[in-house]
């Protein structure tokens, strides 16, 4: 089906991130620059070095809040000379700087690409409760390709969107909202042992069930965690990471596929995009979901993750409640451990690079208290909807 699988050409050689707060007392661009400095000195390189920028969705909305810094603005204050960059909101969602920068990369435009997500909705909110919305996200709202569908039914906010999806499940699959608990409840577990998570102390089920609904049948906890952070990544060419002090992580496969309508509410509502990246991510490896250690899945809603478990193969389609049910298989000790920083219900919405910063603390053998067994395969997804992109690491 492919020809050649150029993602496996580039390596993850080194991870940074800023603190994490709720809010934090600092700019976009000072948590840019410490996360990319960071990430920078953890691969072994310098500013010179770094001849690529990426992230997603760029400077958005004249830089918001969901989005502060983009490209342009940090190639400028970090005096960067690069060969490539880019940056925009279409694409396989949170995850498109990484797939951009490889394929940049794997192209032979640069060596070092600097690829970092930034987001300040916490600070924004304290003086805008609507920053968050989904409708803040959306330039020219009334007329553009999809809110123009929406607008007529007051759909304000992405919950009302994956509440659909929640209640699909429920009724196709006899999915329960305990089973669905269970991933809030690994992700606040998790997150205890994570010094920088906004949430850590410890959940019940009876405050699970407890807490306000929001849009049936989704709750309060359900709903990931707004923050500010920023996160960063150096991808490097294969041969070039294998001289930094860190073991290089390779990009063994990546998915970035959509085969259905660009749509939240027309696409399968019980598959969301994550079926169609998942079969293009397992095309291009030899590899097995049996091989994978870890996994960093999307919990923007709770019921993300389970979608991304069943989209990946990671269980089988309909199966996720039952395969989350208890939480044994997905703890840090188990079968199957997820969202081991606490994921965005309870460490902070990161949006996506968290996940790639986690995975690779995890193969690395650098995430502290919350270190699982080792192993060399780790899995990434990010995005929700017709949103999607995934990526499987494997440490050299």
């Amino acid at each position: 089906m492919f020809d050649r699988i150029f993602e496996k050409d580039v390596a993850i050689s080194g991870v940074g991130q800023s603190a994490v707060g709720r809010p934090l007392a600092r700019s976009g661009m000072q948590l840019t620059l410490d996360a990319c400095l960071e990430a920078i000195a953890d691969a072994g390189l310098t500013r010179d070095d770094i001849d690529g920028v990426a992230c997603w969705p760029g400077d958005n909305n004249n830089g918001d809040a969901f989005s502060p810094v983009g490209p342009n603005a940090l190639i400028g204050t970090l005096g960067l000379k690069v060969n490539w960059y880019g940056g925009g909101y279409e694409g396989p969602g949170p995850l498109a700087g990484v797939i951009n920068g490889a394929m940049a990369i794997a192209a032979g435009l640069c060596r070092h690409v600097l690829v970092f997500r930034t987001i300040t909705e916490a600070s924004r909110r304290q003086v805008d409760k609507n920053a968050g919305a989904l409708t803040n996200k959306t330039v020219g709202r009334d007329s553009s390709f999809f809110w123009q569908w929406y607008t007529p039914f007051n759909v304000l906010s992405a919950i009302n969107l994956m509440a659909l999806y929640t209640q699909r499940h429920f009724h196709e699959y006899g999915t329960t909202p305990e089973q669905l608990a269970q991933i809030a409840l690994t992700c606040r577990a998790n997150a205890a042992l994570n010094p920088k998570a906004i949430y850590r102390t410890p959940l019940s089920m009876d405050d699970y069930l407890s807490s306000r609904m929001i849009s049936t049948p989704l709750r309060l906890l359900d709903c990931d965690v707004h923050c500010d952070a920023s996160t960063a990544i150096i991808l490097s060419r294969a041969d070039a990471a294998k001289d930094g002090p860190n073991r290089p992580i390779r990009i063994e496969a990546m998915g970035a596929a959509l085969h259905q309508p660009w749509s939240w509410d027309q696409i399968d509502l019980t598959a969301t995009a994550a079926r169609d990246v998942g079969e293009m991510m397992w095309a291009r490896t030899d590899l097995k979901p049996s091989d994978v250690g870890s996994a960093q899945l999307y919990d923007g809603f709770s019921i993300l993750t389970m979608l991304w478990l069943e989209g990946l193969k990671l269980c089988p389609r309909g199966e996720s409640g039952r395969y989350v049910e208890g939480g044994q298989r997905i703890a840090r000790n188990g079968e199957l451990p997820i969202n081991t920083n606490g994921g965005q219900l309870s460490g902070g919405r990161t949006h996506g690079l968290g996940y790639v910063h986690e995975a690779c603390s995890q193969l690395w053998g650098r995430a502290g208290d919350r270190q699982v067994k080792p192993h060399n395969v780790s899995v990434v997804a990010a995005g929700g909807g017709p949103l999607g992109g995934s990526l499987l690491l494997v440490r050299e």
